[in-house]
This record gives structure tokens, sequence and C-alpha cells, in this order.
């Protein structure tokens, strides 16, 4: 068969994208690619020699072994620099035996923001989400009017970005005379510095004073950015005096966003604030039999039961684990067995939910070899804080467990330095590449 790079690639990607921080993926993977293929030799483009190296020393084994998951005809691989325009570039095919993997012809639109992916046609309402979906709907018949700002929150992975988008790729078709525009809280501070610096700042004023339906991603970035947050709160208030639609989305509460400033905050809680949670099992296997319809003689609904039991972590974990299954159906043109399914998956399924919380202060308190009984006492030793930041880190991040409760289990500690803790361990997850490598072991032992 013929298959493009990109798709080999980006399936791969999507497996990788699991077992990595996303600090550790973006840093490494991002503006990479598959340029060669021969002979089982699969050759990856680099935009650097420092990317280079750190691939070939840290990631070369896992590399390996991910793209083999996706196709056991890879062999070896190996690294090469090139021109970031080559990488950004439709590169050749290569030709594999098996059948087409299917590529979607996916793209941003440069005018408004949006991505035609993301629609309600494909978007699986549970009880997870519900709220949020019927909130949805709800502004789409009353822009403006009804539940203005619309604030969505909740963990990354879980469909907030799907949601919004698909807001603004509905009112786009339902109202094709109103403007609509999607952006993240980063492109937007990056377009107003730029404007600043140009000594373009009305044409900013007007461009974004003139949308009907204003969808902002990842506001929690917040923290730091006082001029643009004084400008978002000059376009938030131009926008509602109007009538303009407003919806936000973040990872947490308004109320619990580091450095947001007060006023911006007011703004947000006069509207509609919704959280979405993780989902359960039934909406786990809808979401997998909905991505795997056009497969269904090859996926029976007992690997997907099992898939939905073991993978319980978030939509993005979920879409990653799919796209894995129907590489690997398609590749060896054959029913997969559960036991295939189960060798396939062992290092994509995520920490279980059921370890207990002092399970978790034992095996983070003996991978720093101190008495668990310190992270609950008030001590301020050095070796003591940085592991009981680390738990109330892994409590919130992969267990979805509030501030309030882990504060509770943690000696009765207020949730407000558990919150200080969380943030703490995600700002220097950012810089520290030593931290990472701890808390990726410390989930290797929880799974």
């Amino acid at each position: 068969m013929t298959m493009d790079y990109q798709q080999l690639w980006s399936t791969a990607l999507s497996q990788i994208e699991i077992e990595l921080s996303r600090v550790n993926f973006n840093t490494w993977f991002k503006n990479t690619k598959i340029i060669d293929y021969k002979e089982g030799e699969v050759v990856i483009g680099v935009p650097n020699e420092f990317v280079k190296d750190w691939l070939n020393q840290k990631y070369h084994k896992f590399i390996l072994r991910i793209l083999r998951t996706v196709y056991d005809g890879v062999r070896s691989i190996s690294f090469s620099v090139v021109k970031l325009e080559t990488l950004n570039k439709k590169v050749q095919n290569i030709t594999i035996p098996g059948q087409t993997l299917p590529l979607n012809d996916l793209y941003i639109n440069k005018d408004d923001g949006l991505n035609p992916r993301y629609t309600f046609d494909n978007f699986i309402v549970g009880s997870f989400n519900d709220v949020a979906f019927a909130a949805s709907q709800a502004i789409i018949n009353n822009l403006g009017i009804l539940y203005n700002p619309l604030f969505i929150y909740g963990n990354t992975g879980l469909g907030k970005t799907h949601l919004i988008q698909a807001v603004g790729n509905t009112v786009k078709k339902k109202y094709p005379d109103r403007k609509i525009f999607y952006t993240s809280l980063e492109k937007f501070y990056m377009d107003y510095v730029n404007a600043t610096n140009l000594n373009k700042i009305n044409s900013f004023k007007e461009k974004y004073r003139k949308y009907d339906v204003f969808i902002m991603d990842d506001i929690q970035f917040i923290n730091g950015k006082e001029r643009t947050q004084d400008e978002l709160f000059h376009l938030f208030n131009s926008l509602y005096e109007m009538n303009k639609q407003i919806i936000f989305s973040s990872d947490k509460h308004p109320n619990f966003i580091i450095g947001l400033e007060d006023r911006l905050r007011s703004r947000f809680n006069q509207g509609m604030i919704i959280d979405v949670n993780i989902p359960s099992f039934e909406s786990r296997f809808a979401i997998l039999k909905s991505k795997t319809k056009d497969f269904s003689d090859k996926i029976t609904d007992e690997v997907l039961e099992y898939v939905a039991e073991n993978v319980q972590g978030n939509i993005r974990e979920l879409e990653g684990v799919t796209n894995s299954l129907i590489a690997s159906i398609q590749l060896k043109q054959q029913v997969l067995s559960l036991q295939e399914i189960k060798t396939l998956l062992k290092n994509n399924i995520k920490i279980k939910k059921n370890v207990s919380v002092p399970e978790i202060v034992k095996i983070i308190s003996d991978y720093y070899n101190i008495p668990d009984s310190y992270v609950y006492n008030k001590t301020r030793r050095k070796d003591v804080v940085k592991p009981r930041q680390i738990v109330m880190y892994i409590l919130r991040e992969d267990f979805d467990i509030s501030y309030p409760v882990i504060g509770d289990r943690l000696g009765g500690r207020d949730h407000t330095t558990v919150i200080h803790s969380y943030e703490k361990i995600k700002e220097c997850l950012k810089k520290d590449p030593h931290l990472n490598k701890e808390i990726e072991d410390i989930r290797a032992i929880l799974s």
C-alpha cells in the first residue's frame, strides 16, 4: 500500500503524547516528521542538532517501541537535521504492505481560527458533560442573551476545546452573516505583544471588537500578563455591552486561576460557569464505539469494554488508544484478539483510580526515602516539602480529587495550600527535566 509519512508519524505521536508529560512532548517532538523509510529503517527529521542528540540519547528505544506498535515492519530509527520549511512541507509517500490508513483533510481556518473537525456530529454527550452541552445548545439559539459569558472548565483532555469550537462551527453554519473568532489566551497575548511592538494597538482593538462570537481557550495561562488582562477586560466590556457572545475555557474554575485580576474574575462569574468531569465507563464505551464505528466488524464489544474499563483517563487518551487500535488492525489486516489488544495497550493503561490516598502517599514517600508519616504532619523540612507537593499534584492531576478533599486527607490542610502546591509543581515541570523524570517514574510505579 501507499501510506503517507504524516499518517505513520501522526499515529505514533498520538501514543507518544499519552506516555509523556505535555512539557516533554512539546519540547522534543514539536517540528519532527518522518522524512524517509527504507527496508525497515525510519528516518525522523528534526529541527536542530540539540534535538537530534537528545532524542537519540533519551528517547531512541522509546520511539522505536512506539513505532513498532503502529507497524511491526519498523526495524530501526535514525534522526536527521533538516530545515524547518522542509518539516512543514508534505513529503513523498512510502510503501508498506497492507491497506491505506485514513487521512483526514483537516485545517485551521485562518480567518476565524476554527477547525472543521470539531462539530457536534462527532461529540459524545454523557453525564460528565451533559450540562455543558445543554448550555452550549442554548446559547446558539440565544447569542449574547443567555449565559453570557459561558465559562467551561475541567482537566485537560476532556473535550472542552471540541465543545467550544463546535459552538463556533455551528454558529458559522447557522448564521453565515455572524463573525466568529476562536483563539487561545497565548495567541491573544502574542497578538497583543506584536501589535504593541509595531505600534498597531488601535488595529488590534478594532480587529477583536468586530466579532459577534468571541471564543478564548486556556484562559488559565493569564498569570503574569497584566497588560494583556487589561486589554482583555476592556474587550470583554465592549463585546458584552453590544450583546456579543463570549465563551471561555479553562482547566480550573475562575476563582482558582492564579494571577487572575478580581475585575476579570467578577466578569466571568456573572455568566454561566460549568465544569466537565472525567467520563464514566458508559461514556468511555460510547466514545470508543463512535470512534471505531467504521471498523465494527474487526473490533468487538468485548475489546471496547476492556479498553473502556482500563483506560480511565481523559478523552484524548482514549483517542490515542483508538488510533493505535485502528492502525494495528489495518496494518495487520485481521481482527485482533483480546490478548493482542492487552499487549498493545499495556504501556497505555494509566494509573488505576482505585488506588487509595495512603497507598499513593506511601509509594511517593518510599520513592523519596522519607517516612510516609512526614507527609501528613506540619514539618517544613526541605526533603519533605517537595514529596508532599508531588503527592498533592498527583492526587489532583491524575486522580481528579478536589483540593479541599486532598487537604483534608493530608493532615487537614487548607485547600489554598493544596492549590499552591499543585501550581508550584506544574510550573516547575515546565523547566525542570529532572522533576519530569521523577514524576514519570512515580506514575510508572503507580501503574
